[in-house]
C-alpha cells in the first residue's frame, strides 16, 4: 500500500499536473465568480444594455446549450448531470496522461473548466445561470456564461486542429555524402 501512497504523491507532484489542475480549478472558479456577481446584480431576467447589439442579462437555463430539453419537466437535470460527469472524467483522465500533448492539456483544461462550472449550477439549482446576451435587430443568440465560453472556445481550436494538414515526420535516416539519398 505504501508503494502505492509513494506513486500517487510522484504523479500529483509533477508540476504540468498540479498545474492542470490549479488552472481548471481557477477557470471554474471564475465561472462561477461571474455568475454569482452577474446573479446578484441583475434581477432575475433583468436586462442592462451594454451597446446595440450585447446586453447583460440575469436568466436560468434548466436545459443543455440552446436550452435544449430546457422544458424537459424536471428530468433532464439528473440527464444532464450524468453526461457532464461522463463529459468531464474522461476528458480529464486524457488531459493528464503523460502522452497528451501540450495542447491537448490546455483545451481539456477549459473543456473540463467550464464543465465543472456549469455542472456546480445544476447541482445546486438545478439550472445554469447565463448572463452574456449578444443580439441583432431583435434577434437573440441565446444567453451563455463563461464556462459555456471555454468549452466553445476548446471545441473551435480542435476543430481547427483537426483540420490542418497533418505535419509529416522527417526521415532521420543518414544521408549519403556522396549521392545525397537517405540510406
Amino acid at each position: 500500500m505504501a508503494g502505492f501512497s509513494m506513486a500517487l504523491l510522484a504523479w500529483w507532484r509533477r508540476p504540468s499536473r498540479a498545474r492542470w489542475c490549479l488552472v481548471v480549478a481557477a477557470l471554474a472558479g471564475l465561472d462561477q465568480i461571474s455568475k454569482a456577481f452577474f446573479a446578484d446584480w441583475i434581477p432575475l431576467y433583468g436586462v442592462v444594455e451594454v451597446t446595440p447589439f450585447f446586453n447583460l442579462v440575469h436568466t436560468l437555463n434548466e436545459g443543455a446549450a440552446f436550452s435544449f430539453l430546457a422544458d424537459a419537466g424536471g428530468w433532464q437535470r439528473l440527464f444532464l448531470i450524468v453526461v457532464s460527469v461522463a463529459v468531464i472524467v474522461p476528458v480529464t483522465l486524457v488531459s493528464l496522461a503523460a502522452s497528451t500533448s501540450p495542447m491537448e492539456r490546455k483545451l481539456g483544461a477549459l473543456v473540463v473548466a467550464g464543465g465543472l462550472g456549469n455542472l456546480v449550477d445544476r447541482v445546486q439549482t438545478g439550472a445554469v445561470v447565463d448572463f452574456l446576451d449578444f443580439h441583432v435587430q431583435g434577434w437573440h443568440w441565446p444567453a451563455f456564461n463563461l464556462a459555456d465560453v471555454f468549452i466553445v472556445c476548446a471545441a473551435m481550436v480542435w476543430v481547427i486542429l483537426a483540420w490542418r494538414p497533418a505535419t509529416r515526420v522527417r526521415d532521420h535516416a543518414p544521408v549519403s555524402p556522396v549521392s545525397g539519398d537517405r540510406s
